[in-house]
């Protein structure tokens, strides 16, 4: 059995855990749409995100998320992230050099994974071996137990491919066809009908496989605004996105969040879209959150 490597998908990149506040602000690196989940008054209440990433190494990144510049790990980061888009979710850290089973609370789940997991392309997924912690999270997403939110990777291949050292994700592939489980890629700005965006050129894309491409969404990552860079940035907006959604449908389950989000994306904000490219599309918050009740 093959033991993988866990690896931050960041391209850049004390110990304090940054606490997110219940006053939400807006920042210009957002997608505008999120504003009218807030004034609608749907901030991720009644939900738990758990972030699963590294809280503990050496490794800090400097960055600006509109608040002040700092230099924090990268689950700092994507914990603040997801903190500023759902501003009253009850946030949970669980670091992923630590192999603990992830906790589910009551209410709407909402697991957030920003990094991969690296062997060679050689093995097969049924050589792998996996952590408590890994196995509990592909468990969540196959049975619909909690939405499992997958940064998609910076290697420009598909999801599940290996990359030019001849490596794959083996946590991606894992995780194809689980039932809420959403890849999410990086976009080179939040598009618009008459602003299009395009695939950024760090991001995993969809690829051939119709599992994936199901699954699968882009949002825009404004490195550019904030110095941080790579689909590591793109799940947590996934993330919030959900939390906020489920804020509104209380009652809904993780997998009728999941589908919510993925039907609603949209296609006419990107240039040349393609399913094997972007998936569902680009994301809309105020598209999943536009029924009075979903199925």
């Amino acid at each position: 059995m093959k033991t993988l490597q866990k690896f931050c998908l960041c391209v850049v990149a004390i110990g304090f855990i940054p606490q997110p506040t219940s006053a939400q602000n807006y920042y210009n690196w957002m997608n505008p749409e999120i504003k009218d989940a807030w004034s609608s008054g749907y901030k991720g209440q009644s939900t738990t995100i758990t972030v699963i990433d590294d809280f503990s190494s050496r490794s800090r990144y400097n960055g600006n998320l509109g608040d002040g510049a700092f230099l924090l790990r990268h689950g700092e980061w994507t914990y603040k992230e997801i903190g500023m888009l759902a501003p009253r979710a009850t946030m949970k850290a669980d670091d992923f050099n630590i192999q603990n089973t992830v906790k589910l609370y009551s209410g709407l789940n909402v697991l957030n994974m920003s990094y991969g997991m690296y062997a060679s392309a050689q093995y097969s997924l049924s050589q792998i071996r996996w952590g408590s912690q890994e196995s509990s999270i592909i468990g969540y997403a196959q049975y619909g137990q909690a939405i499992a939110v997958k940064a998609a990777g910076n290697d420009s291949v598909a999801v599940g491919a290996a990359n030019s050292q001849g490596n794959r994700d083996f946590f991606n592939q894992a995780l194809i066809g689980k039932q809420t489980a959403i890849f999410v890629g990086a976009l080179d700005r939040n598009g618009t009908t008459t602003n299009k965006a395009n695939l950024a050129y760090y991001s995993n894309y969809a690829g051939a496989d119709s599992k994936v491409q199901n699954n699968f969404l882009v949002v825009g990552v404004r490195g550019d605004l904030t110095g941080l860079y790579g689909t590591s940035f793109a799940a947590p907006v996934i993330t919030g996105y959900a939390s906020v959604l489920g804020s509104k449908f209380t009652s809904a389950t993780p997998t009728q969040i999941t589908n919510q989000l993925l039907y609603t994306a949209r296609q006419d904000t990107i240039n040349n879209y393609s399913a094997a490219v972007y998936g569902r599309g680009e994301a809309s918050i105020t598209r999943a959150l536009a029924p009075v009740s979903i199925k």
